[in-house]
């Protein structure tokens, strides 16, 4: 389970007067910011902001993942007693502010609450001072408005569509050289199957295929090549037959130990694996459109979503950053893995999925920076097999 950091704050130039919030959603595992948020809301009072502030933050975070728990981080005591069931709410401009922030996460116990001093929360607070700006202006806050914006580079920005608020998203960029030298993962999808020329889902959960002539003709060019590139560090591997032996062809030419880890295994299709994917239009048709239209939906007979594949590859990614600082690593996987560490590297939506592809013993490439950007640098290569 994912664990997300919310700090929030609001102000009012007047109390009541010009008001605006801001909100930053951190990931507690690896300190990244993963979001921020920020509206001017008219003439209100700090605590009117600070409430508006808090809700925003919270639906940042269930928008990136609604089953992680939320620790909030703010400097208003008055909110955070409140919210923490300390102290009555008693003003009527509090009590709806209170629900809406209560239901922004169902399960009350995902969500715990902090004061900290006004010191430690200046993310938040210069965000909610740039959209007082903003309205000072006639505007409302943006991205390219973001003092942070001109500081990291390049940004992605969504209006939420409840609140009219702008949110930012932090995306790849090429980090200076004074952050350290990135851990680099290397993505290779596995050689060939007999179930991959002709498109059959191939997942976790079905007959775990071993590599055809052809696959293992592509692993030893693909490990050729990477043994002339010669920046390979370590080797890690998914625990599927396809995987290993390609791993294996990579390892012994590179002279390396492969690592298993499950984290790295290809999505579980259900009932649809083995099947080619007009097969399950046929057979499934109301469960593939469902599956097509959110990445909520499971194939048919319990198989694993695309959501719930995002959070195993972030959980994975984390980790292997973690204990690869620096370092060139390889990870020798499938095509929803790849897919995803790309798509959460890019802050792409998750139908990009569906608008990538991937070929057998493909090269991809992404560095993750210590300040929790990541930069993808190489995606779907196949030159090594021409």
């Amino acid at each position: 389970m994912r664990e997300f950091i919310v700090e929030a704050d609001g102000g009012s130039r007047g109390n009541p007067g010009p008001a605006g919030y801001g909100s930053v959603v951190i990931d507690a595992a690896t300190g990244e910011t993963l979001a921020e948020a920020a509206e001017y809301i008219g003439v209100a009072t700090n605590n009117v902001a600070e409430y508006r502030g808090l809700v925003a933050g919270l639906r940042a975070a269930r928008e990136l993942d609604p089953t992680a728990t939320v620790h909030v981080r703010m400097d208003s005591k008055l909110v955070v007693e409140q919210m923490s069931g300390r102290w009555k709410i008693k003003h009527p401009d509090m009590k709806p502010l209170a629900a809406e922030a209560a239901r922004v996460f169902p399960d009350a116990g995902q969500v715990t609450y902090e004061w900290i001093p006004r010191e430690k929360n200046k993310h938040a607070d210069r965000l909610a001072n740039e959209a007082m700006d903003a309205g000072k202006r006639g505007e409302q806050w943006s991205a390219s408005t973001s003092t942070a914006e001109l500081d990291a580079g390049l940004t992605s920005t969504a209006a939420d569509s409840d609140t009219g608020a702008a949110t930012k998203v932090a995306a790849g960029w090429s980090a200076p050289a004074d952050l350290g030298p990135p851990a680099t993962f290397v993505l290779l999808r596995h050689g060939e199957t007999p179930l991959t020329p002709q498109k059959r889902f191939s997942g976790s959960g079905g007959t775990d295929p071993s590599l055809s002539d052809v696959g293992r003709d592509q692993a030893e060019r693909v490990a050729d090549s990477l043994a002339r590139r010669g920046t390979i560090e370590a080797i890690v591997a998914s625990p599927l037959t396809r995987t290993r032996q390609t791993a294996a062809a990579v390892a012994t030419r590179l002279g390396l130990d492969v690592t298993i880890d499950d984290g790295l295994r290809e999505t579980d299709f259900g009932a649809w694996e083995g099947l080619t994917f007009g097969e399950v239009r046929e057979r499934y048709p109301d469960d593939m459109n469902a599956w097509l239209a959110s990445p909520k939906a499971e194939p048919t007979g319990g198989g694993e979503s695309f959501a719930a594949t995002a959070r195993r590859m972030a959980v994975t990614r984390d980790k292997l950053i973690a204990a690869h600082a620096g370092r060139t690593v390889l990870l020798v996987t499938h095509v929803t893995p790849i897919k995803t560490l790309v798509r959460l590297a890019l802050g792409a939506p998750p139908e990009s999925l569906f608008r990538m592809e991937l070929s057998a013993a493909s090269l991809s490439a992404v560095a993750y920076y210590a300040d929790g950007n990541a930069s993808v640098r190489l995606f779907n290569d196949t030159s090594h097999l021409r």
